[in-house]
């Protein structure tokens, strides 16, 4: 059975400008963030001294801070981190939310700029790691694509024609 509510229970709790369902179990609520997965939010909820089976409403606000300062300089190894020797200073670091958003987008971009065949795919709107481009990745999906000659039409018509004529020449 549930434990009964606490006084100061909160629905929604706000980490890393996400809002998060207080219902859940902390470990579970902070991996809705973008940028943190089940090994992040496990290892965070340890560096806090947080039990993870805790419900996130029932959180105190110094435990919200202890957990955004975490995420923000998470003091975790390095290869939870889900950006490793940064291209531009080489640093490791871990990105969350927007800045998550906005490096994958430079990424691409750089790809794009440097015409790698992986900026070529994007550009294209492809499949970037190949995957197979005879029966996915159509544009119009839903409806059947067929092949249709235009030798395998026309004689098609001359039938009908044909058999018009045999059929009036035979009644004379």
């Amino acid at each position: 059975m549930d434990k009964p509510q606490a006084a100061d229970f909160k629905h929604l709790v706000r980490i890393s400008n996400t809002d998060l369902d207080g219902n859940k179990k902390i470990v579970d609520s902070i991996r809705k963030i973008k940028g943190v997965g089940f090994a992040f939010a496990k290892a965070v909820c340890n560096v806090a001294g947080i039990d993870r089976t805790a419900k996130a409403g029932n959180l105190s606000d110094a435990d919200i801070r202890k957990i955004e300062d975490i995420i923000r300089n998470p003091a975790v190894p390095q290869w939870l981190f889900n950006r490793r020797r940064n291209i531009e200073d080489n640093s490791s670091k871990h990105l969350v939310a927007a800045e998550l958003n906005f490096a994958q987008e430079n990424d691409v971009r750089q790809m794009q700029r440097i015409r790698s065949y992986r900026g070529v795919r994007h550009m294209l709107g492809l499949p970037v790691r190949g995957q197979r481009t005879r029966s996915n990745f159509r544009k119009n999906k839903g409806r059947v694509l067929g092949v249709i000659k235009a030798k395998a039409v026309v004689p098609a018509k001359e039938e009908k024609g044909a058999k018009g004529k045999k059929g009036a020449k035979g009644n004379k």
